[in-house]
């Protein structure tokens, strides 16, 4: 898996994609709830549950249809009383989705683990994309304070840091060009 701090980068860059105005700290906290949740999946280890099974690690908690089901929780939850319209709900329904899907594809892109099962619960096949660049992550906190640790961290800089900060520096240009043209 990708750490949480990978996770989280992921979720903030999409928000800032999602929107150049101020956001409330529900929508950032949702958004990094959603790319970070996925992970709780480990606890399926301490009730006997294999980490092939469907309800494994990587399993139905890093599935799409997951994403979409607790996007659309966390939205009736949390923004259905907020005075939004149906599009802008379906705007933040739409980067809680992406937050949750992205936890996903960037631990499918990870040199470790038996791949995501992308399409749970209507398969439980599990999938890899194509380049697994990223270091994994251990699973147990303490490994992560260890030179693995660091190697990950170094890994996700490069792969996960550098793009998102260059995606937040050409937006920041952009709307700032786009700003002083208007």
């Amino acid at each position: 898996m990708a750490s949480a701090f990978a996770h989280a980068l992921v979720a903030v860059t999409a928000g800032k994609i999602y929107s150049g105005k101020p956001q409330s700290r529900k929508f950032w906290a949702l958004g990094v709830f959603c790319a970070v949740v996925p992970d709780l999946d480990v606890l399926a280890f301490k009730f006997g549950i294999p980490y092939g099974h469907m309800f494994g690690h990587r399993g139905f908690s890093h599935s799409f249809f997951f994403g979409a089901v607790l996007s659309l929780l966390l939205v009736f939850l949390f923004f259905r009383k907020d005075g939004l319209t149906r599009a802008k709900l379906l705007g933040v329904w739409l980067y809680l989705f992406i937050c949750s899907a992205s936890h996903g594809i960037l631990d499918a892109m990870t040199t470790g683990g038996k791949g995501i099962a992308f399409w749970a619960p209507f398969s439980d096949e599990r999938l890899w994309l194509p380049y697994r660049m990223i270091r994994v992550s251990p699973i147990r906190a303490s490994d992560f304070f260890s030179e693995w640790g660091v190697r990950v961290l170094q890994s996700e800089f490069y792969w996960v840091g550098i793009p998102c900060t260059l995606i937040l520096v050409v937006l920041f240009a952009a709307r700032k060009l786009k700003k002083a043209l208007s």
